[in-house]
C-alpha cells in the first residue's frame, strides 16, 4: 500500500509549487498592472500601487497608433505561413517516415538546416527582396517565416508518422484508395496530436519574429513585435502603452494554447511511452 504524504510534506510542496508559479508570474503580473495605470503613475518610483485603473493606454496604442493594421498583419502571416508549413510539412515528413532508402540522409540534411543562425541570413534576404521588388509584403514574410518553420515541422512529423502502423496504408490500398486518399482519410487523423504541437511551434515562431520583420517590412505589413519596438521615442519609452501593447501580444497565444492544450499535451508526449 503506498504511503501517504502527511500534512507537512503537502503545505512544503504546495508552498514550493506556489512560489514557482509565482516566480514565472510575478512579471507578466506587473506589466499587467502597468497597463492599467496612467503614464505618470508607471514612471513613479518607489510604485503607487494604489493607483486608478485606467484602460486609457489600451485605446491610445489603437488610436493613436495603427495598431489594428499591424495586428492583422501579424495574425494573416502567422496563420498562413503556420498552414503551409503544417501541410508541406507533414506531406514531406509522410515521404520520408515511409521511404525505405535514403532518408537518413534526408533526415541529417534537415537538421543540418536548423544550424545555420538566421541572423546570418538577413542582409542576403533583403537583398534578394529588394531587387525583386517584393520588399513590404506578406509574401516575403510568409516565405521567410516557412524556411524556419518547415524542418522544425518535417522533423518532428516524422517520427509521429513512423508510429503509424504502415499496415493501414496496405488496407487503404487494398480497399481502393489511392496513396494520397490514405494520407489524408486514414494517416493524418491519427497524427492530429503532432499536427498540433508543431502548428503551435510554427504559429509562436512567425507571430514572435522580430529581426526579419524589421527588415523586410515598412509601413504596410509592420508586424506588432516591430511596432511595439517604436514604441521607443526620443521622449523615452512609453512604459504605459509599452505593456498595454505587450498584453495585447500576450493574449492570442495564451487563447491558442486554452483552446488546444488537450492536442498540445499529447503531441508533446506521444511516443514517450511504447
Amino acid at each position: 500500500m503506498p504511503n501517504r504524504m502527511s500534512l507537512t510534506e503537502k503545505v512544503f510542496i504546495y508552498f514550493g509549487l506556489s512560489a514557482v508559479a509565482m516566480f514565472f508570474m510575478l512579471p507578466l503580473l506587473w506589466i499587467f498592472r502597468t497597463s492599467l495605470i496612467t503614464k505618470v503613475e508607471a514612471y513613479k518610483i518607489p510604485p503607487n500601487f494604489s493607483a486608478p485603473a485606467t484602460l486609457d493606454n489600451y485605446v491610445n496604442i489603437f488610436t493613436a497608433n495603427p495598431f489594428g493594421h499591424y495586428f492583422f498583419n501579424s495574425l494573416g502571416v502567422a496563420l498562413i505561413s503556420t498552414v503551409l508549413s503544417v501541410l508541406i510539412g507533414s506531406m514531406a515528413a509522410y515521404w520520408i517516415a515511409r521511404s525505405k532508402s535514403g532518408s537518413g540522409k534526408i533526415r541529417v540534411a534537415i537538421l543540418a538546416t536548423q544550424m545555420i543562425p538566421p541572423i546570418v541570413l538577413v542582409i542576403p534576404i533583403a537583398l534578394i527582396v529588394k531587387r525583386v521588388g517584393l520588399d513590404d509584403t506578406w509574401f516575403v514574410l510568409v516565405v521567410t517565416y516557412m524556411t524556419f518553420n518547415l524542418p522544425y515541422v518535417i522533423w518532428i512529423l516524422i517520427s509521429f508518422f513512423e508510429s503509424v502502423p504502415k499496415e493501414l496504408d496496405e488496407s487503404c490500398a487494398i480497399d481502393g484508395c489511392t496513396r494520397l486518399q490514405a494520407y489524408f482519410k486514414v494517416v493524418l487523423p491519427l497524427a492530429a496530436p503532432g499536427l498540433m504541437a508543431t502548428a503551435v511551434y510554427s504559429f509562436l515562431v512567425s507571430w514572435n519574429e522580430f529581426i526579419f520583420a524589421l527588415v523586410l517590412t515598412g509601413l504596410k505589413s509592420r508586424t506588432l513585435p516591430v511596432a511595439i519596438a517604436n514604441l521607443e521615442t526620443q521622449q523615452g519609452v512609453m512604459i504605459a502603452e509599452l505593456c498595454a501593447a505587450t498584453i495585447v501580444v500576450i493574449m492570442p497565444v495564451v487563447f491558442l494554447s486554452l483552446f488546444i492544450k488537450k492536442y498540445l499535451v499529447e503531441g508533446l508526449t506521444f511516443g514517450s511511452v511504447k
